[in-house]
């Protein structure tokens, strides 16, 4: 599966260059960009990404599975469903970049409730500071955040910052398989 879902992130989602001409958040050029949605929100990406993911937290004894919106949302909703598929229900949860202010308050929406345990994902991690700001939201929502795992880590630091606000995360998928596969495939910006 995860192969699979590497070859669909390189003709989907995975641009690479040999100069940085791809604009960051951070303003920062990149020779490599990553968009996970186009994969994520396709039938069988979203097959593979919430099998893999699943398998990636199936033992740690959670309730619930979400990060921040919009990146996270697909990956948690095909988490979800691949647990029931599985016989071992997980909620999918989404925490809001802005909070409601109608109605009941809060920056967590889902089957989740206060004290319950979480995995917080996202679909891609450079500083890990998306993350982070969804680890800080659960918690304040009262979850226990258990663990984080980031569909695509573009190891720029992402997953060590992440690491110093849960005590476990993983990555699915790194840059360096991106770009061997991405070689591999012939996938050049040359053509």
């Amino acid at each position: 599966m995860k192969q699979e879902l590497i070859d669909i992130l390189c003709l989907k989602s995975f641009k690479y260059s040999k100069e940085p001409i791809f604009k960051l958040v951070s303003g920062k050029l990149s020779r490599f960009y990553v968009n996970c949605k186009p994969t994520s929100l396709s039938a069988r990406g979203m097959y593979l990404v919430g099998h893999l993911i699943f398998d990636e937290i199936r033992d740690n004894d959670v309730s619930g599975v979400g990060g921040l919106t919009f990146g996270a949302d697909p990956l948690a909703v095909a988490t979800a469903f691949a647990s029931e598929m599985n016989g071992q229900a997980i909620n999918a949860f989404s925490i809001r970049k802005t909070q409601k202010d109608h109605g009941i308050v809060r920056w967590v929406e889902g089957d989740v409730q206060p004290g319950q345990r979480v995995v917080i994902i996202d679909d891609v991690a450079t500083t890990g500071g998306s993350t982070i700001k969804a680890i800080e939201r659960a918690r304040s929502e009262g979850l226990e955040v258990v663990k984080s795992v980031i569909l695509v880590d573009r190891q720029e630091g992402g997953l060590e910052n992440i690491a110093q606000y849960v005590d476990e995360v993983n990555s699915i998928i790194n840059r360096d398989e991106l770009i061997e596969r991405w070689k591999e495939l012939g996938m050049t910006n040359d053509k």
